[in-house]
């Protein structure tokens, strides 16, 4: 009966519901949220430890540059939030990107390589990246010759999320 009677009371219980509701509505699926073209998805055949061991591991054996590993489940742990697994991973070789940020500077904002590895709500483990050959042969108009070295993002990724 406070429901009823108590305004402030129902008002709060509305705002927690909601507020609920959201938080499941936002994660529930975020295998299925929408996502640029741009972005390709692959489902991992590890866990969400493993797929980031095989990364780091796949960047170091092809003699590229792991420059950041955010880890932004900690983040938001930090700020007081909670965010599935998710790693997010710089990476990439100065001798395979210099060259198409010389032609375009403007290039620099695709580069260095990126890769998101994080756990669905179902304990699937994803790894997401973009295919930065692509985007900056047909956004930023650089020759193939350029975006070469850049193309083999996918197949890297694809050994990382591959069964052996």
């Amino acid at each position: 009966m406070a429901i009823l009677t108590n305004g402030r009371v129902a008002t709060r219980l509305a705002i927690t519901a909601l507020a609920l509701w959201t938080q499941q509505a936002m994660t529930a699926h975020a295998q299925d949220a929408p996502h640029p073209a741009r972005t390709q998805t692959l489902t991992s055949h590890h866990d969400f430890a493993t797929t980031v061991s095989r990364l780091e591991e796949s960047v170091s054996a092809r003699g590229l540059t792991l420059f950041a590993d955010i880890d932004q489940s900690a983040a938001a742990a930090q700020a007081g939030t909670a965010l599935r697994p998710t790693r997010l991973f710089l990476f990439g070789n100065p001798k395979g990107g210099t060259p198409a940020m010389q032609a375009n500077p403007h290039a620099a904002l695709e580069l260095p390589l990126r890769a998101v590895v994080w756990q669905d709500d179902r304990g699937t483990t994803h790894i997401d990246y973009q295919d930065a050959s692509g985007v900056l042969g047909t956004e930023y108009g650089l020759p193939a010759n350029i975006v070469a070295p850049l193309a083999t993002v996918r197949a890297l990724m694809e050994g990382v999320a591959a069964e052996k």
